[in-house]
This record gives C-alpha cells, sequence and structure tokens, in this order.
C-alpha cells in the first residue's frame, strides 16, 4: 500500500503530513479531536476488511448471494412487483438524469424539470386534485406531511387523527413519529369485512378530529365501498380526508377528488422501480387551497422572456427558503430519479396500458383465489369483496406451517395470522400461478 493510502480509506485518501497539515490550520492535535462522539457508541476496532481484488469480489459476491433462496414471491402488502420495460432504465440512466445534485438551476436542467412537471400531471390527473407535489420518500413520510397539513389548515384546538386498525404498521409507526412533536394522537377505527366499519367512525370521529385516514386497496387487498360516507363523515366535522392508494391502482378507481379526497397520499414506485423492499416514492396530492402548505417541491410551468415554455422551481415551503416560522415541513429532498422513472413508466404504458395493467390486478387475485378455494382445508378470499392484487386466504393448517412447506416449493407468501396467509398475484408471477395452486394442495393437507 502506498504512502497516499496509508490512512486505509480510499475516501480521504491524503498523506499523514497533509492531514497534519489541516490539523494545524484548524487548531487540533488529532482527526478525533474534530469530533465529539461519546466513548459509548465510538467504534475502537478493526473492521476486518482485507484487500480484495476485483475477480476475487465478485467470486465471494457470487458465492454470498447463492445463500439466497431462490423462491417465487406472492408476498405484496406494500411491495408489489410489476414488469418495468427497459425503456425506463435506458432513459432514466442517460447522464444527463444521472447526477448526485438536485435539479434546481431551470437554466440547465429543463429536461428533469418538465419530467417531473408531467409526473406531477399524471397524479393531477390520476387524483382529481389540483396539487401534487413532485415526490416525496415514501407513502409513510406523505401520509405524515398529510397529518400536520390538516393540522394547520383545520381551525380546530382538536388533536385526533383517525387510521383504520388493518393499516400497515410500519406506515403507522412514522405517522406516530410525525404527529408527537405536533401533538396529534392517533386513534384506530375498526374495519368490518376489511372495509370501514362506517357505524363504529361515525362514533368515534368528532370536532376534535382532524384528519380522517382511509386506503383502498386496503392492506388486504379489497377495495374500499364507503370512501364517500368515510369522507361525508369527516367533513360533517370539518376534518380532512386523506385517502391512500397508488397510480396503478387509481386508473380504474373512482378519482378521489370527486368522492371527497382532500389529501391522497401513496407508493408511486409501483411504477417504474418494481419491488425494492426498502426504497419508495411517496406522492402527494390535495386541493389548491391548500397549495402554500404542500411539503417538498412543486415544479411550475413558465414562459420565458423570448415566449418560450420554461419550467422551475416554484414553491418550496421549508425553512432553507423561507422564514422559519413560515416553513411547513423540513424535508429537504425527494425522490427525484424515482420520479422520474415512475413517469416514463406511466408515458410508455399510456391511459390504456394502465387500465389494462389495473384490470389484470383485478382479475388474477380474483382467478387466483378461485382456484385456492377449490383445495379442501382452503377458503380465499376470506373477505367477500373486490380485491386488487391481493387477497387473504383461511387454511386449515397452520398459516405458519402453510408458508414454510410452500417455501419448500419454492414459494414464498405471508402468514399473517394464525390460520391467515395473503397473497399477491400480478403480471410477474402469475405465470407460476398453477405450480403455487399444486403446492398450495400439497401444504393444505
Amino acid at each position: 500500500m502506498t504512502a497516499r493510502n496509508s490512512r486505509g480509506s480510499p475516501f480521504a485518501p491524503h498523506t499523514d503530513e497533509e492531514t497534519a497539515a489541516m490539523l494545524e490550520a484548524v487548531g487540533v492535535e488529532s482527526v478525533e479531536d474534530l469530533f465529539d462522539i461519546p466513548e459509548s457508541v465510538r467504534f475502537d476496532g478493526e473492521f476486518g476488511i482485507d484487500p480484495t481484488g476485483e475477480r476475487e469480489l465478485r467470486a465471494e459476491m457470487r458465492t454470498l448471494l447463492g445463500r439466497n433462496d431462490d423462491l417465487t414471491e406472492f408476498l405484496g402488502r406494500g411491495h408489489y412487483d410489476h414488469y418495468v420495460p427497459s425503456l425506463v432504465d435506458h432513459l432514466a440512466d442517460r447522464s444527463e438524469f444521472l447526477t448526485s445534485y438536485t435539479q434546481y438551476q431551470p437554466e440547465i436542467t429543463q429536461g428533469f424539470l418538465q419530467a417531473l412537471f408531467e409526473y406531477q400531471s399524471m397524479l393531477v390527473e390520476l387524483t382529481g386534485l389540483e396539487i401534487a407535489n413532485c415526490s416525496m420518500y415514501d407513502a409513510a413520510t406523505a401520509l405524515g406531511e398529510a397529518a400536520t397539513l390538516a393540522d394547520r389548515v383545520r381551525e380546530t384546538s382538536g388533536s385526533r387523527i383517525l387510521v383504520p386498525d388493518l393499516m400497515r404498521e410500519e406506515r403507522r409507526s412514522v405517522l406516530e413519529n410525525y404527529t408527537e412533536g405536533a401533538g396529534l394522537a392517533v386513534e384506530i377505527y375498526p374495519h368490518d369485512d376489511a372495509n370501514a366499519d362506517l357505524e363504529a367512525l361515525s362514533d368515534l370521529v368528532s370536532e376534535e378530529t382532524v384528519m380522517v385516514y382511509a386506503e383502498s386497496p386496503t392492506v388486504r387487498g379489497t377495495i374500499e365501498e364507503g370512501l364517500e360516507e368515510v369522507a361525508a363523515l369527516a367533513h360533517a366535522n370539518d376534518a380532512l380526508f386523506a385517502l391512500g392508494s397508488d397510480p396503478v391502482a387509481l386508473s380504474v378507481l373512482e378519482k378521489p377528488g370527486k368522492i371527497g379526497a382532500d389529501v391522497v397520499i401513496g407508493d408511486a414506485a409501483t411504477l417504474g422501480l418494481g419491488a425494492s423492499y426498502g426504497m419508495g416514492l411517496g406522492l402527494f396530492a390535495t386541493r389548491e387551497g391548500f397549495v402554500r402548505q404542500v411539503p417538498g417541491r412543486l415544479v411550475g410551468a413558465s414562459t420565458d422572456a423570448a415566449g418560450e415554455r420554461t419550467y422551475t422551481l416554484t414553491l418550496q415551503t421549508r425553512e432553507q427558503h423561507i422564514r422559519r416560522e413560515r416553513a411547513t415541513s423540513n424535508i429537504c429532498t425527494n425522490q427525484a430519479w424515482v420520479a422520474l422513472r415512475t413517469a416514463i413508466h406511466a408515458a410508455s404504458l399510456g391511459p390504456s396500458g394502465l387500465v389494462d395493467l389495473a384490470r389484470e390486478c383485478l382479475e388474477a387475485p380474483a382467478d387466483l383465489a378461485e382456484r385456492l378455494n377449490s383445495i379442501a382445508g382452503v377458503r380465499a378470499p376470506v373477505h367477500d369483496r373486490h380485491h386488487f392484487r391481493e387477497f387473504v386466504a383461511r387454511t386449515d393448517q397452520p398459516a405458519q406451517a402453510v408458508r414454510e412447506t410452500l417455501e419448500e416449493y419454492g414459494f414464498a407468501v405471508h402468514a399473517i395470522d394464525d390460520h391467515l396467509v395473503q397473497v399477491c398475484v400480478t403480471e410477474t408471477n402469475s405465470g407460476k400461478a398453477d405450480a403455487l395452486v399444486t403446492a398450495f394442495r400439497e401444504a393444505a393437507r
């Protein structure tokens, strides 16, 4: 190893002499003096990572990845795998789009800004609301921002946020983190056969309620049928109604803006990204009256001095850009590149292609549930509703045992209760449905 790399870091390749000169310049004796890291959390040891050649490293990674189970996933519950056309990679990977810096400057980034404007326009059309921002981290952060927006615009001393009991725990946890600092309380309303229990919700909602949240499709894949009633209950108490969904489902469902939604949140990464099990793309749309309360950024269209159509960031309500007391959110970045991928994927499908994809998401689970229901010891779907992408099945055998047996046959499903499993089917795994049914028949014995 050369003297330049003697400190062992390829990211700070300074010689000891260079480091000493910099420390002297800032007036400290050692690198450790630059940082205030408590002893209790300071790592004091060796990472044990030996220098490795590229060929050896590739071989090691192949061995490591080979330890993963090679399963066909029918998982769902927030992560949905759709086929992403290769043109998405080819266009999104162009060098003018790949940058570590956010595209602020309209004089050099018209292409990216136009793509984000198109993304916003797509969400406006799908949600029926007037305003959509150019992305957030994920659906959970978008929901948290919806709650704090409701708290700002709702003229009440109340602090209650009502959410469904079948909501994903991870999403609710992020919401609770968001609302704790704002002094809001997250409370749960029950479901009846995987749709909102409207009578129970009516008893819970009051003038103290700031926002009522519902999802369609629900976490169990059911289409929520009482959204207009949920919206009416919220509005009767001057609360906001927020709906969670995704762009594929919205292409065949009634526009949320028409049925009373004030805010629509969700994960738009169902287009353009595939199942990533971590990375998301939070969509956020709302009414024009709340435009100055919208978190994140808005890309707007205008006309330059030469009369040409132009795009620019027109609104950023975070404290780096406006006075702190007027900031509505401190979200400092977004998912611009993922939003670009979503916009490309949606544009490649077009309106009819998006609807065709959504129809597959309605038909495939209905067909698979019917076939599983014909197996002795299996009842599917558990909920007598229309489903989108996924459904819950009840098994006489313990759900965990069924899940493990299916794994032996090469399939992954969720066990969500003692005798409940959840199955998700899209165009990417529907070709393995026959084999899954055969495996289910063995698992249900």
